[in-house]
C-alpha cells in the first residue's frame, strides 16, 4: 500500500462522477487543497485532506508531494496512431490553398497512407507504435485508443491489429492500450460497393480476430459515400453477438442518424458528432453512449467545431480526444487540443476535466476510474505544478510526470 501526501492539489472529480458527468457545473470539479491519498495496485483506499488522514493508514511509509498536483488519469479514447508514411507535405499545400482533389492528385490523402502502410513491415510499425506511446504518455495520458482501418484488405488489416495487440502487450501493468476494429474505414476502388467490401474483407476477418480474442472495440465510418446506416447496423448486430463493445464515427459530414443508431446499439461512444440533430443529441444524452468530440480535427482542417453546448446542455456525457492521425490531425496531445477548445466551447472546468479524465474513461467501457474516489481503481496522471489551474492555462507547456519521477523528486516519511 502507498500513501503520497500533501500534494498542492488533488482534482477528485468526485462530484462529477455522482452526476454521471453530466450538466456540471463549475462546483462539480471538486478540487482539495493539501490533500493526500492511500492506494494500493488494485484501488484507492482513501483520499482527503492531509490533516484528515485515518489513523490506520499512518504507519504506511508515504512521500510528501507538496508542489506538484493530482488528477484522474487522462484519457485518449480516439486514435489512429498506426500507420506508416509521412503527409506532412499535404498540411503545407493545405496552407497554400490546394483543396483534397489537388492533394490526391499529388499523391496523398488516405490512399497514401493505405500504400505506406501496407508496404511497412509490421516490426517498424511496432516500433513506431511504442515512440508515439511513449510520447503520448509523457502528456500525463495513461489509457489510449488505437483504431486499425490504414490497410482495408485482410492481411494489412491483420498486421495493424496485430501491431495494437503487440503494443497492448508490451505496454501491460503500465499504460493501458485499447484495440479497436475500423476495417469499415473507407471502401477501396477494387470493390463495386461497401456491402461486397463488408462481406470479403471486414466481416471474415472480424470473426478470425475475435476467435484471438484481442478485439476490443469494433468502429464504423458511418457516412455517405463510405459505409450507410444498413452496413453500420449489420456490423453492430455481428459485433453484439460476438460480444465486442461497439465505437461509431457519427454525423461528421452529414446528418445521417449515427448518434441514433448508436445509442439504439449500446454504443460506448459516438465520435465527431459535427452534424448531429436534435433527435440525435436527445438520444445521446438518454443513454450512456458517450458523446466524443475532436476539436483538433477541425482546428487541422479549417472547419467548424461541433456545437458542444448543445450536448452539454441536452445532458449528453462529453467527452474529448485527439483523433490523432496522418490526414487531418496530426497532433498526439489531447491535453493541449483540450486547452485550445475548452473556451471555443464554453467549458466550465468541471466539463472541461471530466471530459479529458471521466467521459474519456467512460468512451472506452471503463467505468472503475475517471475519478478519485475510495474503491475506484488508482489510475492517476501527476503533474509538476501547484495549482490545476496552471496546467490548460499554459498551453504547449508540459508538466506532467511520471509516478517514478514523482517518488524520486519527492522525500519519504
Amino acid at each position: 500500500m502507498k500513501c503520497f501526501k500533501n500534494f498542492s492539489q488533488i482534482l477528485t472529480l468526485e462530484k462529477a462522477s455522482q452526476k454521471d458527468g453530466r450538466l456540471l457545473t463549475p462546483d462539480d470539479l471538486s478540487v482539495l487543497n493539501k490533500a493526500s491519498i492511500v492506494f494500493d495496485e488494485d484501488k484507492i483506499h482513501w483520499v482527503g485532506l492531509a490533516n484528515e488522514l485515518p489513523k490506520q493508514f499512518h504507519h504506511i511509509p508515504s512521500h510528501d508531494c507538496e508542489g506538484y498536483v493530482l488528477t484522474p488519469e487522462i484519457v485518449d479514447s480516439h486514435t489512429h496512431l498506426v500507420f506508416g508514411g509521412d503527409r506532412s507535405f499535404e498540411y503545407s499545400m493545405r496552407l497554400n490553398g490546394a483543396d483534397y482533389q489537388e492533394i490526391a492528385n499529388a499523391g496523398g490523402g488516405i490512399l497514401s497512407t493505405m500504400e505506406n502502410t501496407i508496404t511497412t513491415d509490421e516490426e517498424e510499425l511496432f516500433q513506431t507504435g511504442i515512440e508515439r506511446i511513449e510520447r503520448i504518455a509523457s502528456y500525463g495520458v495513461g489509457s489510449i485508443e488505437i483504431k486499425s482501418g490504414y490497410g482495408l484488405t485482410v492481411e494489412s488489416e491483420r498486421k495493424i491489429s496485430h501491431v495494437i495487440d503487440r503494443l497492448k502487450k508490451h505496454f501491460s501493468g503500465k499504460i493501458q492500450i485499447f484495440n479497436t476494429y475500423l476495417a469499415a474505414h473507407a471502401v477501396p476502388k477494387t470493390y463495386d460497393n461497401s456491402h461486397e467490401y463488408m462481406q470479403k474483407v471486414v466481416y471474415p476477418l472480424l470473426e478470425e480476430l475475435a476467435e484471438q480474442n484481442i478485439i476490443d472495440f469494433i468502429d464504423i465510418f458511418h457516412e455517405e459515400g463510405y459505409f450507410n446506416y444498413q452496413d453500420s447496423e449489420e456490423l453492430f448486430k455481428v459485433a453484439t453477438k460476438l460480444g465486442i463493445k461497439i465505437k461509431i464515427h457519427a454525423d461528421e459530414f452529414n446528418d445521417n442518424k449515427g448518434a441514433l443508431l448508436a445509442s439504439r446499439y449500446n454504443a460506448v461512444s459516438a465520435d465527431h458528432l459535427l452534424c448531429t440533430g436534435e433527435d440525435g443529441i436527445d438520444a445521446l444524452a438518454n443513454s450512456q453512449t458517450v458523446a466524443t468530440l475532436l476539436p483538433g480535427t477541425a482546428y487541422f482542417l479549417g472547419k467548424p467545431l461541433a456545437e458542444a453546448q448543445k450536448f452539454l446542455k441536452a445532458g449528453c456525457k462529453v467527452a474529448l480526444a485527439s483523433d490523432y492521425n496522418p490526414g487531418s490531425c496530426h497532433c498526439d496531445n489531447i491535453l493541449l487540443i483540450a486547452s485550445l477548445c475548452a473556451k471555443n466551447f464554453n467549458l466550465n472546468m468541471a466539463q472541461l476535466w471530466s471530459a479529458l479524465c471521466l467521459n474519456s474513461a467512460h468512451a472506452l467501457g471503463l467505468y472503475d476510474q475517471g475519478a478519485l474516489i475510495a474503491g475506484n481503481k488508482p489510475r492517476f496522471s501527476f503533474f509538476k505544478c501547484s495549482s490545476i489551474d496552471q496546467i490548460t492555462y499554459s498551453w504547449g507547456r508540459n508538466f506532467a510526470i511520471s509516478e517514478n519521477q514523482l517518488i524520486q523528486e519527492t522525500h519519504q516519511t
